[in-house]
């Protein structure tokens, strides 16, 4: 090789194996806390509105080539680090682009089974690491790691996307392997979220599914080495020790015996207090606790780990013996807070509930005063439901948890009249209305509230941004005796929509569920449907609310276009933020990502997507300082098929 080429070449394998620079995005959140700000300027709200496609990166994965048994969701945020793009596919392929054209590098290919019907068949992402002990130029030095839907943990050479020799057996460890509980079945343990690398260790959750039956896989959270694979440590959100303080607060006929409580979303780290903060689910099954009663201490917290060690520093509960499906979805965010004049480390929690927990990241007390409040009791038989919840005392709820028979919306009097009758016979006392024969109207629904999209943090000026859903749910308890499976599965339609029943076998129901919508496609509760929320975190005050994107779809293109874009949209995906003052977001069923000023909410930009970007997405910085903007489009379902990956930048004045 000729010697300018040999040097080009000797300069790009050393940028690869360098740390990340500031304006980098080499974590799903940016950063090992999460925060999912850019401090790259490049970008601002006085030119944002001349953003335009930069490339566009087909995955290949909608092909016939890759037919599979269960729809994908293709969630995923790329990472860019040492001037590559990296992306994880719901297939868990790994694939590497160059971020200033799109053109592919290397493509991974675990090659998962395709005929499992996984719970959750999504991807968002990957996660890379710099092993600093190795030498430079050396075969593994920075990682990649996934966590595919088979339950595999692969270590990659980012150079080239050969799996790392020397980690677990042939570069994979087996996620399945020594859980308390081993699943039922292959589709019902996954993973589909990335791992988290922090201080030599790689920590994954996992996604259970929990409403099947009371075990039907344990929600160990793991750490293992990251050149060796070996097993560190494992925490059981379950606690099986009787010295645990929690131990106690789960009893009932299986009680230790139950699984999930699992990590399913983001994990983020604060790798110089040796902490990992993890967000955990419900128990199983979601909507029925007759066999695990109690407060559940664990399950449903935001509980701060030992990154070395494993050791339990921390719990803070959200939801008390979970009866909705009301899972820590959301990442949680470190960010420093001022308050009362003081610099306080907090990690903020948003959830399903619509609610914003801020807490001391060293202790988990609350920053912002939390107060337990009477909830309505259940009337299933033997069923225990807490009567307190947790509420925030100073943020007031980010989405709506009370509904009224005179809220009941429609756009016309034979909508109106539908949902009155689909409602108005419902069990309907508030949020934390335990599910029931009689049938419940659950609001906010078990989509939030907020979802895994999570918050985003503008650090310098104390902002929290959170997209929330506002639209209501109907959860019924079917005595298992009178269930007509038959008819469950042919005629049971109703608003234009099927249930979702799910067997919790085990248990003396069946449990069905649906979004109440009307005959129209909307729903029955008023819009907007989705919004945008912005929170001062050294007050706990609202700044702003404004409707996020627009409900296009499902419904035909004649009546979409009739939607008011005010009235905003169901929505799953986050936000990001830069130092440009912009808020990036895809989330809404319309096919737009959308650009909001960070002080005002008001929307600066929108740019067209092949569809709906069900995904967050990121931004990231040239050596040659042109700034960019991508985001993965192919959510799946209302959001639409597409195995896009979609980049902007500024266009040329």
């Amino acid at each position: 090789m000729p010697a300018a080429p040999l040097l080009l070449a000797l300069l790009a394998l050393l940028a690869l194996q360098a740390p990340p620079t500031p304006a980098d995005w080499p974590a799903y959140g940016r950063d090992p806390q999460g925060t999912r700000y850019s401090p790259a300027t490049v970008i601002t709200r006085a030119n944002v509105a001349r953003l335009e496609p930069a490339w566009m990166y087909r995955t290949g994965e909608t092909g016939a080539a890759f037919k599979t048994d269960k729809p994908t969701s293709f969630e995923a945020t790329p990472l860019v680090v040492g001037g590559v793009m990296y992306v994880g596919t719901p297939l868990g392929r790994v694939i590497a682009l160059d971020p200033a054209t799109g053109r592919e590098r290397w493509v991974f290919d675990p090659k998962i089974k395709r005929d499992v019907r996984y719970g959750d068949f999504a991807s968002r992402g990957v996660s890379t690491w710099l092993d600093e002990s190795a030498a430079a130029g050396t075969a593994c030095r920075r990682r990649i790691f996934v966590a595919t839907a088979q339950s595999q943990l692969i270590a990659l050479d980012a150079r080239d996307g050969r799996p790392c020799a020397g980690f677990g057996r042939s570069g994979i460890v087996d996620l399945k392997a020594g859980l308390r509980i081993a699943p039922f079945e292959p589709a019902a343990y996954s993973m589909t979220s990335p791992p988290l690398v922090v201080k030599g260790v790689v920590i994954t959750g996992s996604s259970i599914a929990d409403n099947s039956r009371p075990d039907p896989a344990s929600g160990e959270v793991r750490a293992y080495d990251a050149r060796t694979g070996a097993l560190k440590w494992t925490w059981d959100p379950i606690p099986q020790d009787p010295n645990d303080p929690a131990y106690g607060e789960w009893h009932g006929a299986l009680a230790q015996k139950s699984g999930a409580a699992n990590a399913w979303s983001i994990l983020v780290a604060d790798p110089a207090r040796d902490l990992v903060f993890i967000p955990t689910g419900s128990a199983a099954p979601d909507y029925y606790g007759v066999l695990r009663l109690g407060r559940n201490r664990y399950a449903n917290s935001i509980v701060a780990l030992r990154a070395s060690t494993g050791q339990l520093v921390w719990a803070f509960q959200t939801v008390h013996h979970d009866l909705w499906d009301y899972d820590n979805a959301s990442p949680p965010l470190l960010v420093t807070v001022t308050h009362d004049g003081a610099k306080v480390p907090a990690v903020l929690q948003a959830t399903k509930t619509g609610m914003l927990f801020v807490l001391d990241r060293e202790n988990g007390r609350p920053i912002f005063p939390v107060e337990e409040r009477p909830v309505p009791s259940s009337d299933i038989p033997g069923e225990q439901a807490s009567p307190t919840q947790p509420f925030p005392k100073v943020i007031a709820p980010l989405s709506p948890n009370r509904f009224t028979l005179e809220q009941v919306w429609g756009v016309t009097d034979a909508d109106r009249a539908a949902c009155h009758a689909a409602i108005d016979s419902l069990r309907n006392e508030g949020i934390f209305t335990p599910p029931s024969v009689r049938g419940t109207f659950v609001l906010p629904s078990n989509i939030g509230g907020a979802h895994w999209g999570g918050v985003a943090v503008d650090p310098v000026r104390q902002i929290a941004i959170v997209p929330v859903n506002r639209i209501a749910a109907v959860v019924q308890l079917i005595p298992r005796e009178q269930f007509d499976h038959e008819r469950a599965m042919t005629e049971d339609k109703r608003l234009g929509r099927d249930y979702e029943y799910n067997g919790m076998w085990g248990t003396p129901y069946v449990m069905r569920r649906r979004m109440i919508l009307s005959p129209s496609g909307l729903p029955c509760t008023a819009p907007p449907f989705g919004t945008l929320v912005a929170i001062d975190l050294k007050t706990g005050h609202r700044l702003w609310e404004v409707p996020l994107g627009s409900f296009t779809r499902p419904l035909p293109a004649e009546q979409a276009a009739t939607v008011p874009a005010e009235w905003g949209s169901p929505n799953l995906g986050g936000p990001i933020i830069t130092a440009g003052g912009i808020i990036f977001l895809g989330a809404a069923l319309d096919r737009w990502l959308h650009a909001y000023d960070i002080e005002t909410g008001r929307e600066l930009w929108r740019g067209p997507l092949p569809e709906s970007g069900k995904a967050t997405p990121m931004s990231y910085q040239l050596p040659s300082g042109e700034q960019f903007v991508a985001i993965a489009v192919g959510g799946g379902g209302a959001f639409g098929v597409g195995d896009y990956v979609v980049a902007f930048r500024l266009k040329a004045e």
